[in-house]
This record gives C-alpha cells, sequence and structure tokens, in this order.
C-alpha cells in the first residue's frame, strides 16, 4: 500500500499459426498492439503500448492506496493478418482483445519503523 507495485507481462510476441482451410494453407500472425491494465481497486484502468518490464524496471506501476484482496486482470489487443496459399496478407479489421485470467494481489501495508544500529 502507498508503494508502487510493478507489472509486466511476458507474453507480448507475435503468435503465428497455420491452419487448413477447404484444403489450402491459411497462416494467422497476430501481433499484440495495446495492453489494457485493470488493477482490481477501482481506478480507471491504464492502457499502455508496451509490455512493461521486471523489477528494477518501474516501466508501468500502480499504487494501491488501501488494504485488502484485489483482481489485477490484463486485456491485450491484437492487430491480426492472415495469408491464403502464400496469395499475400489480408489485414483484420480492427483489433482482437483477450484478457488473460484474474490474478490475485493481497494489498498490505508496510510499517517503517526507525532502529537504533548500535543496539
Amino acid at each position: 500500500m502507498n508503494l508502487d507495485t510493478i507489472v509486466y507481462t511476458d507474453d507480448s510476441k507475435v503468435s503465428t499459426a497455420t491452419v487448413t482451410l477447404l484444403g489450402f494453407p491459411v497462416v494467422v500472425e497476430a501481433t499484440p498492439i495495446s495492453y489494457t491494465w485493470n488493477f482490481g481497486d477501482g481506478s480507471p484502468a491504464l492502457t499502455t503500448s508496451t509490455p512493461g518490464k521486471p523489477y528494477p524496471s518501474k516501466e508501468i506501476t500502480h499504487k494501491y492506496m488501501k488494504r485488502g484482496t484485489v483482481g489485477l486482470t490484463l486485456t491485450t489487443s491484437y492487430a491480426a493478418r492472415f495469408n491464403v496459399a502464400g496469395t499475400g496478407w489480408q489485414y483484420v479489421a480492427g483489433t482482437i482483445p483477450v484478457t488473460g485470467p484474474t490474478t490475485a494481489l493481497q494489498v498490505r501495508e508496510a510499517i517503517p519503523v526507525l532502529v537504533d544500529p548500535g543496539r
């Protein structure tokens, strides 16, 4: 509580899959273009263009103001395209949002204590 909580995702790479449709190979590619973080405490969601980085980076942070249990969720929006049998890429209009599972966080309060190092 009252400290920066660092958030990031490792799942930020382009995904590619090949499927067969009516006998033709179709390559489908999804590229993450934005990340929307819902911190679960009633604050506005935060949308970023990057996936963040782990500690010690503080690229994406949130400061919780109350103790309790919250549910953090991340929605990644993907731009998609496909290629049927090598005929060239076709782009899917708009983006495709995918929301991951909720991560439960226990927000606690840290209490600083001054000590005498000589004791």
